[in-house]
């Protein structure tokens, strides 16, 4: 278990105005500023929980996951996870995590990928036969049989990010700390990526923490989501429920057939190209309605514009859940 209380860190920022005389006045005084980037944080994450962990640039993510990893230590606070403090007992806890951060290596840059593997097993003590049990396993399922013996230098980003999800994994942790683990891949490195995730946590029961900026990621990944934002924790809580609250539209699109389409309260019509037959006092048109499921809700609509003209093609979409996170990123005015 994870458990998070009233964390705060602040960090010091040199500041300088732009010119070589202020370039020199900051040799004998330098001027800085105080950013505040995590203000009483506070979260519990239950063992095998999945959990997207989400907020624009500077929210405050990858420092909770660096004090979460014990690579940070807070001003003040109370952390635990699995009854240790990250920054008190590091070699225990580290035992325990895997991380992956998407812009950061772990593997040697100039040896063969197992080479990594190996020097790895001995870092953790991991023994011989369970490193090679984890190791058979994850180059299966991460595909990697074609590029274990070529150096990280050489590998593309999709195949070097899926060598650094097994190479913080071969300890068989309990805990994965992913941050922007699917960043620069393409659709099919990313397809790959979040069914290993999924794999990995219905197998063993791994704890996932995901920061991204990647919502399907997210969608595809976890049910729970808690939003940062300056620092602090906005919301906490369902995906699906979001989706509700935040998504609260439809858009029917239509291709109809009849005299026309009234609309009704809570219909918002977006567009309409339509052709007039006047001889069959007919009108052959394709519109594309809003509607507003807080005052109608889809069966209504298409009942209603069905007693209206034949309707001859009908689809309904929502808002994507990027379109969502953009809302929320507003309501809350970050």
């Amino acid at each position: 278990m994870i458990q998070v209380e009233h964390i705060n860190k602040t960090f010091k920022v040199a500041r300088r105005n732009p010119g070589m005389s202020e370039a020199l006045k900051t040799l004998f005084h330098k001027r800085y500023d105080s950013v505040r980037a995590l203000d009483n944080v506070s979260f519990t994450i239950e063992d095998g929980e999945m959990v997207g962990y989400i907020g624009p640039n500077g929210a405050g993510k990858s420092s909770t996951i660096k004090i979460l990893s014990g690579i940070l230590t807070p001003d003040d606070g109370r952390c635990l996870i699995n009854g240790r403090t990250p920054w008190k007992n590091r070699i225990e806890h580290v035992r325990d995590i895997g991380v992956v951060f998407g812009q950061r290596s772990q593997l040697w840059w100039d040896v063969p990928v197992i080479d990594s593997f190996e020097l790895l097993r001995d870092i953790y003590g991991i023994t011989e036969h369970k490193f090679r049990e984890n190791l058979n396993e994850l180059v299966i399922l991460l595909n990697l049989q074609e590029i274990i013996k070529t150096p990280a230098r050489q590998l593309s980003l999709g195949q070097r990010m899926r060598c650094e999800i097994a190479a913080s994994l071969l300890h068989s942790p309990g805990i994965l700390f992913l941050d922007e683990p699917t960043i620069g891949l393409d659709a099919v490195s990313k397809i790959a990526v979040r069914n290993f995730i999924l794999d990995l946590n219905k197998k063993h029961k791994t704890t996932v923490i995901l920061t991204t900026h990647d919502m399907q990621d997210i969608e595809a990944l976890t049910k729970r989501v808690i939003l940062i934002g300056r620092g602090k924790i906005l919301m906490d809580g369902n995906l699906e429920d979001m989706k509700k609250q935040f998504g609260g539209y439809k858009k029917l699109i239509l291709k109809y057939s009849g005299k026309g389409l009234n609309l009704c309260e809570g219909m918002h019509m977006l567009s309409n190209d339509y052709s007039r037959d006047e001889k069959e006092q007919v009108v052959n048109g394709h519109a594309i309605i809003e509607l507003d499921l807080d005052t109608i809700q889809v069966s209504e609509a298409i009942a209603r514009l069905s007693s209206q003209a034949d309707l001859t093609d009908i689809s309904v979409s929502g808002d994507s859940i990027d379109e969502v996170v953009v809302k929320l990123y507003k309501q809350y005015e970050i």
